[in-house]
């Protein structure tokens, strides 16, 4: 009957037919999994494996022009959903705009971002000529906003990383500084980001001044006070802070894990690349729960294994900025990572040419179907192995069942040496999305298997009688 229910499914989800309707499939808060500490896990004891696409415009507005449609937050938790996806991050944006030069040399575009968590009550006007902040008040539209959008997508399944907050903007957007609430001139506190006086900012991510972290602070508690109920909620303390701000994390970890202490649920809390100037060692030491590295290490091409030390969302956003392929989601799922995709979604905010359907519907299906395979396995008993395989690429169980990948090759070497077994075998093709049947295997040697498609980039399942 399982299986039944997968090639179903894997019809649906190539066929683009899947009901777009709430399906509950959160059961409970997310933990780190003792068993096998690669993954969380919920009440349910199986693993959680986390994947899919996120956009810089799913909590924010961001538009280029007054009277432009708003984001269509419904639309695209049904997409997610239509494409088999249960995890995004919830982006944040500091900035009171964002100036796309930086990111995109052709169009690009001035997008005005709200609304912003503190209340705009002036008096006077702010640099962007709208009312200065009260950062003594916050904005009941932007926390009524964040909280109607993780119920929401909680209700279709998936799991939402709150970004706290965002980090590239303050360093790199044009004139960031003199679009933040923390500049004194957007704000009638006083309150001053800017504490060596260079015009960049970049220390309010930072233990600099102890004004502006008390503010933070603040925020964050009213954060996780609103969505404290919620099963589908993690967090991240920023995007891409820069290596100044790695005692300022330690300390956000540190405070978010102790205030949720009181509260009837704790949710995970992560920390991911910090760009520029910070490096992988960072994370891996701090408290988080879960953490998504840069580059080093071979992220990008043939992922490390890991002792389970840290739960690792491999984020394309921290590796290529925009990019990946197919190899990449299938090798990072059978090194144990959690692959997720920063997407351009409808191009509205960031765009390239033919990244849609040159570049990132096939990750899109990919990450589809690992959450597939993750599912149709025993996922919370399965590690990671370079050497029981010839491919390098193998999740297992020893004696009970293997998931292995051929990337390059339509052969691949199984060592079953000392396990006189049979075991039942069958292949999964993830350019078509379909299972095949294989022959039935019998342990005791190594064994050679090939692919019944005559091509790599296939899937081989094992399973013992």
């Amino acid at each position: 009957m399982k299986r039944l229910v997968l090639l179903i499914f894997a019809f649906l989800l190539t066929s683009n037919l899947s009901a777009q309707v709430p399906i509950k499939r959160i059961y409970g808060p997310l933990r780190v999994s003792e068993n096998n500490p690669r993954y969380f896990t919920n009440d349910q004891k199986k693993a959680v494996y986390l994947t899919g696409s996120h956009t810089w415009n799913n909590l924010v507005e961001m538009k280029s022009a007054d009277g432009q449609v708003d984001f269509d937050y419904l639309e695209y938790i049904k997409w997610m959903q239509k494409s088999n996806f249960n995890f995004m991050r919830l982006w944040a944006w500091e900035l009171l705009n964002w100036d796309t030069s930086k990111n995109q040399v052709n169009n690009p575009q001035n997008l005005t971002v709200y609304p912003h968590p503190w209340a705009r009550t002036g008096p006077d006007n702010a640099l962007d000529g709208k009312p200065k902040f009260d950062l003594s008040k916050f904005n009941d539209a932007y926390f009524n906003r964040l909280r109607e959008r993780v119920q929401m997508a909680g209700e279709y399944g998936i799991y939402v990383s709150i970004m706290l907050f965002e980090g590239w903007g303050i360093q790199f957007s044009p004139n960031g500084y003199a679009n933040h609430p923390f500049n004194p001139d957007n704000n009638i506190n006083g309150i001053i980001g800017d504490i060596d006086g260079d015009g960049k900012g970049i220390e309010i991510h930072s233990l600099a001044n102890s004004d502006v972290l008390a503010i933070q602070k603040e925020y964050v508690k009213r954060v996780i006070d609103l969505v404290n109920e919620f099963d589908n909620v993690l967090y991240e303390i920023s995007n891409e802070a820069g290596g100044l701000s790695t005692d300022w994390q330690y300390e956000m970890i540190n405070f978010v894990k102790e205030y949720q202490q009181k509260l009837p649920k704790q949710h995970p809390v992560g920390m991911t690349f910090q760009y520029k100037g910070g490096n992988n060692q960072n994370l891996f030491d701090s408290s988080a729960d879960w953490i998504s590295p840069n580059p080093e290490g071979g992220y990008l091409d043939n992922p490390p294994l890991r002792d389970g030390s840290k739960i690792i969302v491999s984020d394309t956003d921290h590796l290529w900025g925009l990019g990946g392929n197919e190899l990449w989601v299938w090798k990072s799922f059978f090194r144990g990572l959690n692959p997720i995709l920063m997407d351009t979604y409808d191009g509205k905010v960031l765009s390239s040419k033919s990244l849609d359907s040159d570049w990132a519907e096939p990750l899109r299906k990919s990450m589809g179907y690992t959450r597939l395979l993750a599912n149709h396995v025993d996922l919370i008993s399965l590690k990671p192995d370079t050497v029981l395989v010839s491919s390098a690429y193998c999740l297992v169980n020893k004696g009970i069942e293997y998931l292995i990948y051929l990337p390059e090759n339509k052969m691949v070497e199984v060592d079953l040496s000392g396990i006189t077994k049979e075991f039942t075998s069958e292949w999964f093709n993830p350019q078509l999305g379909k299972f095949i049947d294989g022959e039935d295997i019998e342990g005791g040697d190594k064994i050679s298997i090939t692919s019944p498609t005559g091509t790599a980039n296939i899937i081989l399942h094992l399973l013992k009688k």
